[in-house]
């Protein structure tokens, strides 16, 4: 039994790794919930200790911040945002300046991907009728809403996850995360800046047409409806209330409107995050139940003598990031280390979201920025985000691991 859920758990990350099954049409969330069937179908664990495995406030957690995130996309601010800061941007530094500012402040509380997807073509469009190259913008707009979600519990999924994993505390989350989280938003805007210099000081090109489709006006009742649920958000992680159902509270009065259908905002909701978030949850619980973990950690020890230190854990999540992804590393890491600590967890979070902009692969925010610029005529390519993505991943890595060494 172990021997059989060993080979599907390899064959589970491989797939994320690949993002594929050679030879099948399945994706990533795919692999996770056949996996899931897969291990209950051998009886490592049972359809009760399947389900009991899946943290169900994890996920209600982050649906209701997917659902506060299409609050926001639906008023327009996204569009607004990328609309003035290409407006005010009138030189090519204040610009860049900009889009970090922008895209990592929205990230620090918002979903990161709904953010780069709705700004990314507005961002082409408006670039390009200036005669700017929109390829520099665009990358500082996927690194700096890595960034910038690293300083809050609520900015992406790997954090609501190890939020809820050590129940850690708002506040005390954004003092230890928010600092170097600030530094690595500086580091995106410089690096960005040296590395893409010529593109800085080159006169305008003739103005390119780009197609941005359909551009939402912004609505300051929605936006202001969105504010007060963000406020509501922060009041049930600071208050001694039950998260999820909290969370959940908000999420159903935002679907309370009379302009904004329901269908239309869930179908904002990355409804295959969450079935991966919960395959994977089966999957690394059948790991445990069968010792697989424990002996993994042996052996790990044996190599290493505290696994948990920041210097040993960066390079793990460096290069596991950037194969399986942030979201299955954290679960695995989560799993394998069990009781870590305050101070772990606060690393972890943010090593993993910083590791996220070393390759283009290395988070959904950046392949999101790829496609939607795709489809607007703009080719990110892997070397071209790399030539800026190394050296941003590694130099904000290093600060944190200072930080919190």
């Amino acid at each position: 039994m172990p021997f059989i859920v060993a080979g599907i758990f390899a064959v589970t990350y491989f797939g994320m790794a690949l993002g594929r099954i050679p030879g099948l049409r399945i994706d990533r969330t795919g692999i996770a919930v056949v996996a899931a069937v897969a291990v209950v179908a051998t009886g490592a664990v049972s359809e009760r200790q399947a389900l009991a495995a899946i943290d169900g406030e994890t996920l209600i957690v982050l649906f209701a911040m997917m659902v506060v995130s299409a609050q926001f996309g639906a008023a327009g601010v996204y569009d607004d945002c990328a609309r003035r800061i290409v407006a005010l941007g009138r030189t090519p530094t204040v610009l860049l300046a900009g889009v970090v500012s922008v895209a990592g402040g929205l990230s620090t509380v918002l979903a990161n991907d709904v953010v780069v997807f709705a700004m990314t073509p507005v961002l082409c469009a408006g670039l390009g009728e200036q005669g700017r190259d929109p390829r520099p913008f665009l990358i500082a707009l996927a690194a700096a809403s890595n960034a910038g979600s690293a300083a809050t519990p609520i900015g992406n999924p790997q954090n609501i996850l190890i939020g809820r994993a050590g129940d850690l505390g708002f506040l005390e989350f954004v003092q230890t995360c928010g600092p170097p989280a600030l530094i690595a938003l500086v580091i995106v805007f410089v690096i960005v800046r040296l590395v893409w210099h010529k593109h800085f000081t080159a006169p305008l090109s003739q103005p390119l047409g780009a197609p941005s489709g359909e551009q939402i006006p912004l609505d300051t009742w929605q936006t202001g409806k969105g504010c007060l649920a963000l406020v509501a958000v922060v009041a049930v992680f600071l208050m001694p209330l039950e998260t999820g159902f909290g969370m959940l509270c908000v999420a159903a009065v935002l679907l309370l409107s009379r302009r904004l259908a329901s269908r239309d905002m869930l179908s904002a909701v990355d409804w295959h995050l969450l079935l991966l978030f919960a395959g994977l949850f089966v999957v690394t619980a059948a790991t445990t139940a069968t010792g697989l973990s424990a002996r993994a950690l042996d052996t790990l020890t044996y190599f290493v003598d505290d696994p948990t230190a920041v210097p040993v854990l960066a390079p793990v999540l460096l290069l596991l990031s950037n194969l399986v992804g942030n979201v299955p590393t954290v679960i695995l890491l989560l799993e394998l280390l069990p009781g870590l600590g305050t101070a772990d967890l606060h690393a972890i979070a943010v090593l993993s979201t910083f590791a996220g902009n070393l390759l283009l692969v290395g988070s959904l925010a950046n392949l999101i920025v790829a496609e939607r610029a795709a489809w607007c005529g703009v080719h990110v390519g892997f070397a071209s985000f790399a030539r800026s993505g190394v050296p941003i991943a590694l130099s904000s890595m290093a600060v944190a691991i200072l930080w919190f060494a």
